[in-house]
């Protein structure tokens, strides 16, 4: 099996997530060979910033580098098909930012591939790996909670509050249809199935669009949106979702109400879970290792008292997937284009929900190999 120090990554996209992958892949030790930007001249600025070897030319010259195995995909969402169906069909691994892509046939599509070829495939559903969330997965499967009944929370943001607030995920050409659930409403939706180990099996949306004009263009898509859900095993689920909601930079929250006790985390105190019980105290969970579960303490870098954040979970996700890399196969523990796919059919019958204002089943027909 390879040392992480004899894999080469690159990275495609040079905005705020991409640097993100970039610092990640680093601190595991991943060769970095460089990056690819929207244009060369700001691939080369970010080159330097980051001290970076030379950034690629071009995307096609990236994919004829040799010594790059693994191509991360962070770029706008319209472009997540085309660039890694050709990453994979250039023999690369491929590791690319949610959502997967802006249809669930090109996703299939990409599923399709990436098994026929036999590559390492993961999608960057990185909030599975807090090690508090982690913890929370193994209570779950273990019954701590007894039978899941009710998952609810929210993940808010304010950073499109404001008119003259605009980014490119608001324009459905190059976001996609969905704007906020895509962003970060998978986001939730992901995590929380993770949590369970159930599939989301239907769903009712109300997607709200509250400024209809930023500036001279006109909006298409949700600025918030309020969901309900239906799992596998009968649990209900609720989650408000919104990027206009001031004073919320990055607030994700669930609780998982069981039989037995709940548990609720904040992903802004990332460190600390509560368990709620009824007939004794409540308790407060701190992030340490050794008292965490063995997923938990797999996920976890730092001894107790250490906070662990962000940035954090991409280099426990990477640690994964790179050792399916090494391995020169795909592996078990990370998020998956079968997982991305999964979830662009959950997103597409949040969308049709909303349209049709009724309950919809998430449609699995389209799968891999059909």
């Amino acid at each position: 099996m390879k040392a992480f120090a004899e894999i080469g990554a690159a990275v495609v996209g040079t905005g705020f997530i991409g640097v993100v992958h970039v610092e990640a892949l680093r601190r595991l030790g991943v060769q970095v060979h460089g990056v690819v930007g929207s244009t060369h001249e700001r691939a080369q600025a970010r080159s330097r910033e980051l001290g970076l070897p030379p950034a690629y030319e071009s995307f096609q010259a990236m994919l004829d580098d040799e010594r790059v195995e693994v191509v991360h995909v962070t770029s706008p969402n319209h472009l997540h098909h085309a660039q890694a169906r050709a990453a994979l069909e250039a023999g690369k691994h491929v590791v690319c930012e949610k959502p997967l892509t802006t249809t669930s046939a090109e996703s299939a599509d990409l599923l399709r591939a990436a098994e026929k070829a036999k590559l390492v495939h993961a999608v960057n559903y990185n909030l599975r790996f807090y090690p508090v969330c982690q913890h929370v997965h193994g209570m779950v499967a273990a019954g701590e909670l007894g039978e899941v009944r009710l998952v609810s929370g929210h993940y808010l943001q304010d950073w499109l509050l404001q008119d003259t607030d605009w980014n490119w995920r608001v324009d459905p050409h190059l976001g996609g249809d969905l704007r906020a659930v895509a962003d970060i409403g998978s986001h939730w939706m992901d995590l929380t199935t993770f949590l369970l180990g159930k599939r989301i099996r239907s769903a009712m949306a109300d997607l709200v669009t509250f400024i209809s004009r930023r500036g001279e263009r006109e909006v298409k898509t949700e600025d918030a949106a309020t969901i309900l859900l239906r799992f596998e095993d009968g649990a209900r689920g609720a989650v408000t979702v919104s990027q206009v909601s001031p004073g919320r930079k990055n607030s994700l929250v669930f609780e998982i109400d069981g039989s037995q006790s709940a548990a609720a985390w904040d992903s802004e105190r990332p460190d600390e879970l509560w368990i709620g019980h009824r007939g004794r105290p409540s308790e407060l969970l701190l992030r340490d290792p050794a008292i965490l579960n063995d997923a938990g303490r797999r996920a976890s870098s730092l001894p107790g008292g250490h906070v662990e954040g962000f940035a954090d979970t991409f280099k426990a996700l990477y640690a994964a997937v790179y050792q399916a890399v090494a391995a020169g196969r795909p592996g078990e523990g990370y998020p998956t284009f079968a997982d991305g796919h999964d979830e662009m059919l959950v997103l597409e019958a949040v969308a049709q929900s909303s349209r049709q204002q009724r309950w919809v089943e998430v449609d699995r027909a389209v799968r891999a190999g059909t």
